[in-house]
Order: structure tokens, then sequence, then C-alpha cells
């Protein structure tokens, strides 16, 4: 059991394809595709999450349950910040403008 400063998840990138494939083929499944974040134990990359579809991928031979918790967990806050428009917008949407009555000359 590691304590919640032992991970690192960070945004995977396009040098990352190589890790997501390795981590991948351990736990005998396809690649993750698309946007994903990487977590790392040691510095290490151990598992994976797809913020497409929300699919980890861990390696097997190291206890990743907590870490691939955390990864769902960081995904699930970023993928509803996508969803939800932004507080701003939101206020701008509730408020609603009158049009000036206009008074026609007698």
């Amino acid at each position: 059991m590691y304590s919640s400063t032992a991970y690192r998840i960070r945004p995977a990138s396009d040098e990352d394809t190589r890790i997501l494939h390795y981590i991948a083929g351990l736990d005998s499944q396809g690649p993750l595709t698309g946007d994903a974040l990487i977590g790392e134990i040691d510095g290490s990359p151990a598992a994976a999450v797809s913020l497409a579809d929300g699919r980890v991928v861990a390696d097997p031979f190291r206890p990743t349950a907590e870490l691939a918790a955390h990864l769902r967990a960081r995904a699930a806050g970023i993928t509803a910040v996508g969803r939800k428009p932004r507080l701003r917008d939101r206020i701008r949407d509730g408020i609603r403008i009158r049009e000036p009555i206009r008074i026609a000359p007698e």
C-alpha cells in the first residue's frame, strides 16, 4: 500500500505511446487510444486510464489497485469539467434582460 503522495498522475503525451502499448500488453489488453492519464509509482509508469472511455490498463506485477482508483477519480474530474459549463456562462444564461419599454409619442 502506498500513500497518496507516492503516486504521480500526469497527462500522456505523444512520446508516451510506447509506454501505453507496453502497459496494455502487460495487462493483456489493447492499447488506449485518445487522451489518457498515466499513473507512476516511484517515477515508473504503472497504470493508465483513457479519458475517452474510462478504460484502465495496469501492470499486473505491481500493486496498482489504489493507483487505478486515483486515476479513475482524476479522469472523472477532468471529463466532468469538460461537460459542465463554466460558472460565468451559467450565470449569464440565467440572467434575463428585458427590452426597454418604448412609449409612443402622442
